[in-house]
C-alpha cells in the first residue's frame, strides 16, 4: 500500500486544489507593506495593526493582517476572509506560545510608542 493510499484510507477523501487557484501565503510584514497594510485598515475602519505583524497574501496581495503582540486583525470586508483570519489567529497563537525570546529577532513594524494612539484616538 502507497503512502497516498494509506493517508486516503486514514483521513478519507481529500479535496484537489484547483490548479488556477491563486497562491496563499502567511508570513511576517515588511517596511514595504507598511502602504498595503495602511490600505486594508482604511478597508476594514480600523487602525493598522503594531508590533510583529503576521500578513496573509493571497495572489500577491494582503487580504488578513493580525498583530501577534495583541491579536489585533485587520481584513479586507470585501473578500472571503474568515478562513484566513482563522489562520492568522491560530498562527499569532503558536507563535506567542513559543516563547517571548524567540520575538525578540522578528521584524517590529511601527513599534508601539503609544503616540500614535493617544493621537487617532
Amino acid at each position: 500500500m502507497n503512502t497516498t493510499t494509506f493517508m486516503n484510507r486514514i483521513l478519507g477523501a481529500t479535496e484537489t486544489v484547483d490548479e488556477y487557484s491563486p497562491a496563499l501565503t502567511l508570513r511576517y510584514a515588511v517596511p514595504a507593506d507598511a502602504g498595503a497594510l495602511d490600505r486594508l485598515a482604511q478597508l476594514d475602519s480600523r487602525h493598522a495593526p503594531r508590533g510583529v505583524v503576521l500578513v496573509a497574501e493571497v495572489g500577491g496581495g494582503l487580504w488578513a493582517a493580525i498583530s501577534v503582540d495583541d491579536h489585533d486583525v485587520i481584513a479586507d470586508p470585501f473578500r472571503p476572509t474568515g478562513e484566513l483570519v482563522e489562520l492568522l489567529v491560530e498562527r499569532a497563537r503558536q507563535l506567542r506560545r513559543s516563547g517571548r525570546r524567540a520575538r525578540q529577532v522578528l521584524p517590529r513594524l511601527w513599534p508601539d510608542a503609544g503616540l500614535d494612539r493617544a493621537a487617532m484616538s
